[in-house]
């Protein structure tokens, strides 16, 4: 998720009505922020293979934290680029939402990742098999593939919220809660 700074987060105590014999528990919350590009070539998606996070070993979109107090819109840029190769323009910001669901990391047992995506179109650069490894690199390199490929088995919450975007034309705004989350031990075929 970006450079060194790493992922920037907020925490905080909330109560969340999961799926788990109707007990309503205290949880603590981590937070993550980031700023998400969706592009394509040839209609498919532009993905990352994700190194990290609750993501690991899934398909995600290219994005990530802000570095300091950066723009957003130089945000999604700059990590678009450096987890891709690609460089691209913004279109539009397509909104923000959230996915929330319960990951056990550190200290933490709640995951809400809030995100902000953007529609973007591709200006030049080489799509990146590998990319560049440095202190807060999350990419092990890009790839574009079509959308029947990606599912809630090999992909993160993000992309599927790009599959459903480029579905439909309309994106879902709306804060997505899952009472379970499955971090992968190993990479998924597509």
């Amino acid at each position: 998720m970006g450079t060194s700074q790493g992922t920037h987060c907020l925490t905080s105590l909330s109560v969340l009505r999961l799926d788990d014999g109707g007990e309503t528990m205290t949880h603590k919350t981590h937070r993550a922020f980031g700023c998400y590009g969706i592009a394509t070539i040839d209609q498919r998606l532009i993905v990352i293979r994700k190194n990290g996070g609750p993501y690991i070993h899934r398909f995600d979109l290219p994005g990530g934290s802000l570095d300091g107090p950066e723009p957003l819109e130089h945000d999604v840029l700059r990590e678009f680029s450096e987890e891709t190769g690609l460089t691209a323009t913004i279109d539009r910001q397509l909104g923000a939402t959230s996915f929330v669901y319960p990951w056990q990391y550190e200290r933490w047992t709640i995951n809400q990742h809030i995100c902000v995506f953007y529609a973007l179109t591709l200006t030049g650069g080489q799509l990146a098999s590998s990319v560049p490894q440095f202190t807060g690199q999350d990419s092990l390199g890009a790839c574009a593939l079509p959308l029947a490929k990606l599912t809630w088995e090999n992909a993160s919450p993000l992309v599927m919220f790009a599959k459903d975007y480029l579905q439909t034309g309309t994106p879902n705004l709306s804060t997505q809660t899952f009472n379970d989350w499955t971090v992968l031990k190993e990479v998924p075929t597509p």
